[in-house]
């Protein structure tokens, strides 16, 4: 306790040591407010307020004015002020228009169909689910469908079939650098004619037939496509199964399509010349003005029959022409056709072009249509299980349009067609009978078709001129190696 008395008393000397300094100090200032109240040692009787009253007033204000102006400025200068009203003006925005969703394009898909041996551009379409109403549009929808009359195996044609199986386009190549494709719109069918860029490289071959016609062909260089293009060429005149024996011979002069210099596929066979059994045959392919290609024979006459002897495909003749006991009635009498024996449902074509004048019921026949193929020519056909759709009496057919479908209705022991050609009403053997000629080119296509075959006709000399020459140089060897 003594401790803490003797430092409060030493702290009071010091403070009053420190006082007197600062007095010597300023004695100039101290001698001019020694009235003021808050010095030491003034007497309260020497005090005058009316100065002090003054400068404690003036500080009062200055602290109110403080607290009035710059407080407010101070904090609303950092956002911490109360918030005042707030003015809102709404303006018109130009926003973007939203973007029209747009229908993607439809992509048309196609399906591509090859034309195989023997087949029809009717099987073909009955094949894709159409009908012959449809194929009867697209034959009359310009004159380029000519071509379709002589398909060959290894065409393509294309088909654009809806979702739910209506026909919707087609699309064919009535010659190499052409494609016509047809679609489906109010008017009817309409088409477009693309020019392909293509390029035509002209080949020959030349072969003996020692085995088969594939052998002699890949022997001399053709492909298979072009060997059996060959075939349906002469498929008329010469049965390549049948008929064909060693030593015949055949040249042909063709062409490959190339499209920006790749191989693209096997062309057309321009002219060629068969040699069977020691008989010549030719043929020159031929474009007529209306489009219709076809193959003719040198001195004009087409290679295409007027009427087929065997109009399906069969797998036996079950009875021929003549008399015979008729297996259901039990006696003997004329049976005025040619029975082919084939499963049921198998397509028949039409001998040659005409017009239906029956189709029905007849009895004995069963499902029975009659043909008017020339004012001399009919042709029959009967125990058909169904028709084709769309044929009436009064309906054109072109030779190998499917009019209908083997069976065994009428008095039949099985299914088979019965096949009969009638000659000025006389049925005629159909396998013997000489069918009608097709008539020759008129004279203003005899020399449109000599002018432009002309070039081919010289090609076909000399390539067999040369050919002959080079057999009997070889044979002449032969002969002398054997003598030696």
């Amino acid at each position: 306790m003594d401790r803490q008395f003797r430092r409060a008393i030493f702290h009071a000397a010091h403070l009053r040591a420190i006082h007197r300094r600062i007095r010597r100090s300023h004695t100039h200032f101290y001698k001019r407010i020694k009235h003021w109240s808050f010095q030491a040692d003034a007497p309260a009787s020497v005090l005058r307020w009316a100065r002090e009253r003054w400068v404690v007033a003036g500080g009062a204000l200055l602290l109110a004015l403080l607290a009035l102006v710059g407080i407010p400025l101070w904090a609303s200068s950092f956002g911490h002020g109360a918030p005042g009203p707030v003015t809102r003006v709404t303006m018109p925005l130009a926003l973007p228009q939203e973007p029209v969703e747009t229908a993607r394009p439809v992509v048309a898909l196609w399906k591509t169909v090859e034309v195989q041996p023997g087949a029809t551009l009717s099987e073909i379409f009955q094949e894709q689910g159409l009908t012959a109403s449809d194929l009867a549009n697209v034959m009359a929808s310009g004159k380029e469908t000519g071509a379709l009359k002589s398909l060959h195996p290894g065409d393509e044609l294309g088909f654009q079939i809806g979702a739910k199986g209506q026909f919707e386009g087609f699309r064919y190549q009535p010659d190499s650098a052409t494609r016509v494709t047809l679609t489906v719109a109010k008017s009817g069918l309409r088409a477009t004619l693309t020019t392909l860029p293509v390029e035509r490289r002209m080949h020959f071959a030349h072969g003996v037939v020692q085995g088969s016609l594939f052998a002699a062909g890949e022997k001399a260089g053709l492909s298979e496509v072009m060997v059996l293009k060959l075939a349906d060429v002469f498929k008329y005149d010469i049965d390549f199964i049948k008929d064909l024996k060693k030593g015949d011979r055949f040249t042909v002069v063709y062409d490959d399509i190339y499209r920006n210099g790749q191989y693209a596929h096997a062309g057309n066979i321009i002219a060629a010349e068969f040699v069977n059994h020691g008989q010549r045959y030719t043929a020159y392919r031929f474009k007529q003005s209306d489009g219709e290609v076809a193959y003719y024979s040198q001195d004009g006459r087409p290679l295409r029959k007027a009427l087929l002897r065997t109009p399906v495909a069969f797998t036996r003749v079950s009875s021929g022409f003549g008399m015979r006991k008729d297996p259901v009635l039990g006696f003997t009498r004329l049976h005025a056709g040619v029975d082919y024996a084939a499963p049921i449902g198998t397509p028949i074509h039409a001998a040659g072009d005409g017009v239906i004048t029956r189709r029905g019921w007849v009895h004995g026949f069963g499902n029975f249509i009659a043909i008017r193929n020339t004012p001399k020519y009919t042709t029959e056909y009967g125990h058909m299980s169904r028709f084709a759709k769309g044929l009436h009496v009064g309906s054109h057919v072109t030779q190998g349009e499917v009019i209908g479908y083997v069976g065994e209705t009428g008095f039949a022991t099985g299914p088979h067609l019965h096949y009969q050609v009638m000659v000025n009403g006389v049925p005629k053997n159909p396998l013997t009978v000489t069918m009608p000629k097709p008539q020759p080119l008129d004279s203003k296509l005899m020399a449109a078709f000599k002018l432009q075959t002309a070039p081919m006709v010289a090609r076909i000399q000399m390539i067999d001129n040369t050919t002959q020459r080079i057999a009997r140089v070889d044979n002449a060897s032969d002969r002398a190696a054997s003598t030696n």
